[in-house]
């Protein structure tokens, strides 16, 4: 049997500041993601899954790249990437915001992070986002800096991760509310830890400043989480299917509308009438997406991995959508998967046949998150 091909690694592919203790904590796969290092297993996908689930986990996401907008104009240009409203959001606030461009397609959907009225940090999923913000500060003659800090999140996810956050900076942090931030202090240095992550099984995100102060963060949650069964995680495809989180660049792309992707509840009025995208989607929104994600179920064996897009068909043999991430879960002892799906046959309960790498399932639609199966 021949090897499976192997990442090679270089000067653009760029290592974290936590790379060193992930290699020691056992990576057996990365990706590459916004040019960086991201890990996907360590010990098997499914056995990552259920530690997840159970205990706490300490995640390497610093290729979750800032981009630093900071100036008097800085809310207007974080607004006009976005059709969410910006106008409440408070100075210890995260909003997930989608980011479109002139035409209303997804460009990304990263989390804003405002420190106050003229900073923001645009914590970004998977595209290059960085020049995009520089064009338009610049074709509109904004009075703002954008750019890349040294600013690399560290993930602390799964059930316990209240305990030992609170062993490190005190129970006060069992308060931060939802995508709230605050300053706490971790081994002699404040950094912002935001209620966040990419998860569901809750969770903290550790803004680490400093690409020299990796390393002893890293070791001041291993040590004080060894009780928790602490251990190196990462973003877990089964789980990320069940909590029905979207991945950029794979269930969604520049060719989709936020109102295809299901974040209509982001598409706010007032901001779509500043938004550069506006037009197109204010347009969509009186006449409703062609098309939207959907959780799906799907029958028979464990399902391969989904690394290309698997058609959807009707009963007449019509391409009606695709399947784009697709898992068994242990939990709900079924395949389950997310896609998109034509207007004509998304309703809950429809069935459809999706043409996977190993042969044709039955599929069932169903809403996202998944509750039951």
């Amino acid at each position: 049997m021949s090897q499976p091909p192997f990442l090679s690694v270089s000067r653009r592919t760029r290592s974290t500041p936590f790379t060193r203790r992930v290699t020691e904590n056992g990576v057996s796969a990365y990706t590459v993601y916004n040019h960086m290092l991201l890990p996907t297993v360590f010990e098997t996908v499914e056995a990552d899954y259920h530690h997840l689930k159970k205990h706490v986990q300490v995640w390497d996401v610093a290729c979750e790249r800032q981009v630093e907008v900071r100036g008097p104009d800085a809310r207007e240009l974080v607004q006009w990437v976005t059709p969410r409203s910006l106008r409440k959001m408070q100075d210890d606030q995260c909003y997930y915001i989608p980011m479109v461009n002139d035409k209303g397609g997804m460009l990304n959907d990263p989390v804003a992070v405002k420190i106050s009225d003229d900073r923001f940090w645009v914590s970004l999923a998977d595209s290059d986002m960085l020049y995009w913000l520089k064009g338009l500060a610049i074709g509109k003659n904004l009075n703002v800096d954008v750019f890349e800090p040294d600013v690399s999140p560290l993930g602390v996810q799964g059930p316990k991760s209240d305990d030992l956050m609170a062993d490190i900076v005190g129970d006060c942090i069992r308060d931060l509310g939802f995508f709230r931030h605050r300053q706490y202090n971790i081994g002699g240095k404040d950094y912002l830890v935001a209620r966040s992550g990419w998860s569901k099984q809750g969770g903290f995100e550790i803004y680490l400043e400093g690409t020299e102060n990796g390393e002893q963060v890293w070791d001041i949650l291993f040590e004080a989480g060894e009780k928790y069964n602490v251990r190196a995680g990462c973003p877990n495809g089964i789980e990320r299917i069940e909590g029905g989180l979207l991945s950029h660049g794979n269930d969604m792309t520049e060719e989709n509308s936020p109102f295809e992707c299901g974040l209509g509840k982001y598409c706010h009025n007032e901001a779509m009438n500043i938004c550069i995208g506006g037009d197109a989607l204010r347009a969509e929104k009186k006449t409703g997406p062609k098309q939207i994600i959907r959780g799906l179920t799907l029958s028979g064996a464990r399902v391969p991995s989904c690394v290309n897009p698997w058609p959807i068909t009707n009963e007449k043999g019509d391409r009606v959508g695709q399947v784009t991430g697709a898992a068994w879960s242990p939990d709900f002892g079924a395949n389950i998967g997310i896609g998109m799906v034509d207007k004509n046959h998304w309703d809950y309960g429809t069935n459809l046949t999706v043409e996977a790498t190993d042969g044709n399932r039955l599929a069932t639609v169903g809403p996202l998150p998944f509750e039951s199966v």
